[in-house]
């Protein structure tokens, strides 16, 4: 009501509405009425949505070879039934460890799966995504050395770079990039960079090109200066790969998206986070420990809490404060349900399919590979034809036919980025390549 308005304005301290936007300059004010449609029931609106909706491209009606941080992984059935029950999917929070132990105990599963596959001493709880992860890491690292710089690959995915860059504006973080030589991060620079004053060395293998780096040799340089080693991974890659706890990383990341979680335009995605027994109570994020209760009971608890809710706000190790909690159990059911077999067979489709076609594009006329490094599910192809006009090309014929790499530098404007997982098939590899032939 009127009176009701006239309250919460004098409560606020203003006299008038037009005085409490008086900061928003009149040029950016809406003059006019909005052109909304009239309004429609329920059943039409649900039509209307249904329209719309079949307008998107998805990887349901079309043949996806997108990556760079994103994959078309197929997701087991039971993945979205188990996360689909109300007990799961209604739970905001874990805070009262009493009613909350059915929550509690698939993250410390979770956990305990996460450090199974990195080959890590503890994980947390997870983080939003694996961008935030890897600009943790670095955080962490500072705090765990006193040290101030950061020193990070230019092969590691540029939307996690951009994330790193924000999160170091306010404490005005010293980055040094490392450039990368044929596809891979150019250790002679990288050993040039890293000096005392250097608290980690952050590095992505498979990198951002689907190269695999020297990652042991990358882990020397850092350990001989007293810096720390912070690799952000593909976790279906270690389905194959020795875990980053084989080679002494001291911080493991990377994107979850992978382990049973659907694309869906772009999120929500999970954020990996594992390190040493050491670094514990400097890790960020949520950590689930298992106890007993009065009676001798196994149960489930947070603890070790590093957050700015629980302790002085001076003395967190963040301000991240929650976890990615569905995606979490949705990773944890994916790999339990895979299994260690499953999780290898899956690496190993990804890895022969993306070399298949690596190789049946190669004796194409007007591209070629550019980098000669050992690569996992993605390569790059250097083309003739403008990467956006293949990608344009193809798109009629039902393929979406990779990443344009000259969104995020001029200098790789002829490169496409090209991601195969195990639901490609050799009939689907064959026609696109085929169509591919037909544009040059």
């Amino acid at each position: 009501t009127d009176k009701e308005r006239e309250e919460m304005l004098k409560r606020i301290g203003v006299s008038s509405f037009e005085e409490l936007i008086s900061e928003i300059p009149d040029a950016l004010r809406l003059k006019e009425r909005l052109e909304l449609p009239s309004p429609l029931s329920e059943l039409e609106v649900r039509e209307e949505l249904k329209r719309l909706s079949e307008k998107n491209l998805t990887s349901e009606n079309m043949v996806s070879f997108l990556g760079g941080g994103a994959y078309d992984h197929y997701v087991p059935a039971v993945v979205n039934h188990i996360i689909s029950r109300p007990e799961f999917y209604t739970a905001y929070t874990p805070y009262q460890a009493e009613v909350s132990q059915g929550t509690l105990q698939t993250i410390y599963e979770y956990q305990t799966m996460i450090c199974e596959l990195t080959g890590m001493e503890v994980a947390n709880a997870s983080m939003y995504d694996g961008a935030s992860a890897l600009a943790e890491a670095a955080h962490m690292a500072r705090g765990i050395t006193g040290r101030e710089g950061i020193v990070v690959s230019e092969a590691v995915n540029p939307h996690h770079m951009r994330v790193l860059e924000t999160y170091s504006v306010g404490l005005k973080v010293p980055i040094a990039r490392v450039p990368a030589k044929d596809g891979r991060t150019d250790l002679a620079r990288l050993s040039g960079l890293v000096d005392e004053g250097t608290a980690a060395v952050l590095i992505q293998n498979p990198n951002f090109f689907g190269c695999l780096e020297e990652v042991e040799e990358a882990g020397k340089i850092a350990h001989t200066e007293g810096a720390l080693l912070v690799v952000s991974v593909d976790p279906i890659s270690l389905g194959l790969l020795r875990p980053p706890g084989d080679y002494h990383a001291d911080i493991c990341v990377g994107e979850g998206q992978a382990l049973g979680i659907p694309v869906s335009f772009g999120g929500p995605f999970l954020g990996l986070f594992a390190t040493k027994r050491d670094f514990i109570r400097q890790i960020p994020g949520r950590l689930i420990g298992k106890t007993v209760d009065a009676q001798g009971d196994p149960g489930f608890v947070m603890t070790l809490q590093t957050r700015e809710q629980h302790i002085r706000r001076e003395k967190a190790t963040s301000n991240i404060c929650t976890n990615e909690g569905l995606c979490a159990l949705a990773a944890c059911v994916y790999m339990a349900t895979m299994g260690k077999k499953g999780l290898r067979e899956v690496a190993e489709l990804c890895l022969q399919k993306c070399h298949y076609l690596a190789q049946e594009i190669e004796k194409l006329e007007g591209f070629r590979l550019p980098y000669k490094a050992p690569f996992f599910k993605e390569f790059v192809v250097e083309s003739q034809i403008p990467p956006k006009k293949v990608i344009s090309g193809l798109l009629d014929k039902g393929f979406f036919a990779g990443v344009d790499l000259g969104r995020f530098k001029d200098e790789w404007k002829s490169l496409l980025l090209i991601a195969v997982t195990e639901r490609r098939t050799r009939e689907e590899m064959d026609r696109f390549t085929e169509e591919l032939g037909k544009l040059s």
